[in-house]
C-alpha cells in the first residue's frame, strides 16, 4: 500500500484516499518502525476523524502497542502530551483543509514530527504490506481529561503574568481549539468572545478560522475588542487581528515576538528561522533590529529542524505556524496568541500600534501555474537546469530580479503535492508585483505546457 507523505504527514479525501484500511496499515507500520510500548492518538472535529482515529489505534494495538485515546485535542496539545509522557503519537487531522479531507500525522517520542528518513521507512513498510502479526495485542484506553494539563501548560507560559482587562475575540474554526482556547484565555484573565465554536463534523474551517480572518475581524470591530485570534482546524496556527481591524499575520507576529524576546535576552543567537515565503518586509525589519535570519523550505517541520540545529528560540511561517522552541515542539496557535497578547500588555501599546511599528509588509502576489508535465517542475524552478525551456524561465526570473533590484523579490517554487508551480513576487506596489507575476506565469506556461 503506497502512501505519499507530504510536508505534514499524509492527507487526502477522507474515506477515498485516507481510508480506514490505510489508517490500520499506517498504525501497524508506525509501530514496526518506531516501536510498540505506549502510543497516543488525538484528532480534530471532522466527521471522519473518530473513524480514522479508531482505525489507526486498531492498527497500533494489533502490532502490540498500547494506545491512549486523547479524544479531540489540537495537534500541539497531542505533541505536548507526547513530550511530557515520552511516547510517540498520532494526530488525525487535515489542518486547514475542508471537512471532506482528512490526514494522519506521526509524532516521534518527545512530540516532534518525524524526519524524512523515518517517514520514508514507515511508507516503505506500508508499501511492502509488511506483516506485524503478534500474540501480544495492545490495549486501547481513553484519557477524557487530556485538555486539562495542556491548558495549564499554556497559561504557565505567561510566567504568572495576566491578561486582565483585555477583550479578545477568538475564532475556533469549529475545530480542535473549541475545547481549549476559550479556557486558556479566560484562565489568563481575558474577557473572551467566541465565534465558530459549534463543530458538527462538517463545518470545520468552513468560511471561518485562520484562512478567513475577515470573520474575526468583523467581530472585533463590532465588539470594540482589543484584538482577535483566528485558529485553524487543528489549532497549530493563528492569524491575529488588531483592534482597528488590521490583519496581523505570522510575519508580523514573528517581528513582534522576535524583538520582545531579544529585549528580554531570550532570543538565542539573535536569529530567527523563517521560510522562503516570509515577506521581505519582515527580513528588513529584523535586519534593522540586528536580528539575523535562518532560511528554510516551506513547512514547519523544516523550521523546527533548523531551530534545533542552530539552537534557536523562535521560528515560523507567514501562515501563522509559530514555534517557541523553549515551550513547544511544534507550531501552537493558542500558545502564540497568549504570548502575543502578553507582549502587547508589557509594551503598553495596542496590538495595532505594535504591529505597525514592527514591520512594513511589501505587497506580495502569489500565483499558481498548473503544468502539463509534472516532471518539468524541478527544471522550471532551477535556474541552473539545462534545456531551452528551463533557460527561458531562468532568464525571465533574472530579468524580473533586475527590474525589482533590492526593492522586491521573486520566488518560483514547485508544489510538493500537485503539478503546480507557485510564482511569488514582492514589489513596492501591488500593481508592479501583479505585473511581474503575470509575466513570469506566462513564461512558465509557454515553457512547460501548463494551462
Amino acid at each position: 500500500m503506497a502512501v505519499a507523505f507530504g510536508t505534514d504527514g499524509i492527507r487526502g479525501v477522507a474515506n477515498v484516499e485516507v481510508t480506514p484500511e490505510v489508517a490500520v496499515t499506517l498504525g501497524r507500520s508506525a509501530a514496526a518502525v518506531l516501536g510498540t510500548g505506549t502510543w497516543l492518538v488525538g484528532a480534530d472535529t471532522r466527521a471522519s476523524s473518530p473513524m480514522l482515529a479508531a482505525a489507526v489505534a486498531a492498527g497500533l494495538a494489533s502490532a502490540g502497542a498500547d494506545v491512549v485515546d486523547l479524544g479531540v485535542l489540537p495537534t500541539p496539545g497531542v505533541a505536548f502530551h507526547a513530550q511530557v509522557r515520552g511516547c510517540p503519537a498520532v494526530v488525525v487531522s487535515a489542518s486547514h483543509n475542508p471537512w471532506t479531507d482528512n490526514g494522519i500525522k506521526l509524532l516521534a517520542a518527545g512530540g516532534r514530527k518525524l524526519s524524512d528518513a523515518l517517514e520514508a521507512a514507515v511508507s516503505e513498510n506500508m508499501a511492502a504490506a509488511a506483516e506485524t502479526a503478534t500474540s501480544a495485542v495492545g490495549r486501547i484506553t481513553r484519557d477524557a481529561d487530556a485538555a486539562v494539563p495542556y491548558v495549564g501548560h499554556l497559561v504557565a507560559a505567561l510566567e504568572g503574568r495576566r491578561l486582565d482587562g483585555f477583550v479578545i475575540v477568538i475564532d475556533c474554526a469549529n475545530g480542535a481549539a473549541t475545547g481549549v482556547a476559550p479556557l486558556a484565555l479566560r484562565a489568563a484573565g481575558a474577557e473572551v468572545i467566541v465565534v465558530a465554536d459549534a463543530p458538527d463534523g462538517t463545518n470545520i474551517n468552513e468560511r471561518c478560522g485562520s484562512t478567513h480572518p475577515e470573520i474575526v475581524r468583523q467581530a472585533v470591530l463590532d465588539a470594540g475588542a482589543d484584538a482577535g485570534m483566528a485558529f485553524d482546524g487543528d489549532a497549530d496556527r493563528v492569524v491575529a487581528v488588531a483592534g482597528n481591524g488590521a490583519i496581523v499575520d505570522g510575519d508580523h507576529i514573528l517581528a513582534i515576538c522576535a524583538e520582545d524576546l531579544r529585549g528580554r535576552g531570550r532570543l538565542r543567537g539573535d536569529r530567527v528561522a523563517l521560510t522562503v515565503m516570509s515577506n521581505l518586509g519582515l527580513r528588513r525589519a529584523l535586519a534593522a533590529a540586528g536580528i539575523g535570519v535562518v532560511e528554510t523550505p516551506v513547512g514547519d517541520r523544516y523550521v523546527l529542524e533548523a531551530m534545533d540545529r542552530d539552537d534557536l528560540a523562535l521560528g515560523g511561517e507567514q501562515s501563522g505556524h509559530i514555534i517557541f522552541r523553549d515551550l513547544a515542539t511544534t507550531g501552537d496557535g493558542v500558545l502564540t496568541g497568549l504570548l502575543l497578547l502578553d507582549a502587547v500588555a508589557r509594551s503598553g501599546r495596542s496590538l495595532a500600534m505594535l504591529s505597525a511599528a514592527a514591520m512594513t509588509r511589501l505587497p506580495q502576489v502569489l500565483r499558481n501555474v498548473r503544468l502539463g508535465d509534472r516532471g518539468a517542475l524541478a527544471g522550471a524552478a532551477d535556474p541552473a537546469a539545462t534545456g531551452a525551456d528551463a533557460a527561458a524561465v531562468a532568464a525571465a526570473v533574472a530579468a524580473a530580479e533586475r527590474e525589482l533590484g533590492g526593492n522586491g523579490r521573486v520566488l518560483l517554487r514547485p508544489s510538493g503535492t500537485e503539478p503546480l508551480m507557485r510564482v511569488m513576487v514582492e514589489a513596492p506596489s501591488e500593481t508592479q508585483a501583479a505585473e511581474v507575476a503575470d509575466r513570469l506565469c506566462a513564461v512558465v506556461r509557454e515553457a512547460f505546457g501548463g494551462g
